[in-house]
């Protein structure tokens, strides 16, 4: 179920200029960046792009879901990460981007690992929000 505006507790605010051959930055100045497509998609590659953006922020926030997970299970996942894949390309529409998600959980068995991204995979607000829209395949 979407939440309400009364809901929420904070609000990222990023305002991009010239698309995706510019600039984007937050209206605290944290994030401030130039943008420019890959070479694999006809740019310079000079500067970051908004797939890496989207999967710096899924891959840290599906992290903080695997956490809450594993509190819940009592699983130990010090020393995790979690990799975000995210790749983009023509579809009927233009284009669409599809997203692999993959952890590495050094202290737990592979069998619980699985059950661990299966369940973060339901309490990630990114995988929510992607959820029936685009592919993500949890390795």
């Amino acid at each position: 179920m979407p939440i309400q505006q009364s809901d929420v507790l904070y609000t990222a605010v990023a305002t991009a200029e010239n698309g995706r051959d510019g600039r984007v930055a937050t209206d605290d100045g944290k994030l401030d960046v130039v943008v420019n497509p890959p070479k694999e998609m006809g740019g310079s590659g000079a500067g970051t792009n908004p797939e890496q953006l989207f999967a710096a922020g899924y891959s840290a926030c599906f992290q903080g879901a695997l956490a809450v997970v594993a509190r819940q299970e009592k699983a130990d996942i010090t020393g995790s990460t979690v990799t975000a894949k995210v790749g983009i390309g023509k579809n009927d529409d233009g284009f669409g981007i599809i997203v692999e998600l993959s952890a590495s959980i050094p202290n737990v068995d592979a069998e619980t690992a699985k059950a661990l991204l299966e369940k973060a995979h339901q309490v990630c607000p990114y995988s929510k929000a992607t959820r029936g829209n685009i592919t993500v395949t949890l390795v």
